[in-house]
């Protein structure tokens, strides 16, 4: 995969401590840089899906109520209880 070049600018605090990290995992500023802003790109990912995930349930009418009640029954039926003391 291709790579760019990009200058980023942090305080002396973040360096250090982006520096004992390094130290500590044997790994380069840039490997960590890299993860790090995977780490930050999947969480907006997953925000996004859940925000969409919501929006279809709102989406959903409140009439059927009698058939969410008919699920719910289903699937508590269906769990294996322990016989009760």
């Amino acid at each position: 995969m291709a790579r760019t070049q990009t200058i980023v600018q942090l305080n002396d605090a973040l360096l250090a401590e982006l520096d004992a990290r390094r130290a500590r995992e044997g790994r380069s500023r840039s490997e960590l840089i890299r993860e790090a802003i995977e780490a930050y790109l999947a969480e907006d990912r997953e925000a996004l899906l859940d925000a969409a995930i919501v929006a279809g349930y709102e989406r959903i009418p409140a009439d059927d109520v009698l058939g969410a009640d008919w699920s719910a029954r289903r699937m508590v039926a269906a769990e294996p209880w322990p016989d009760a003391p």
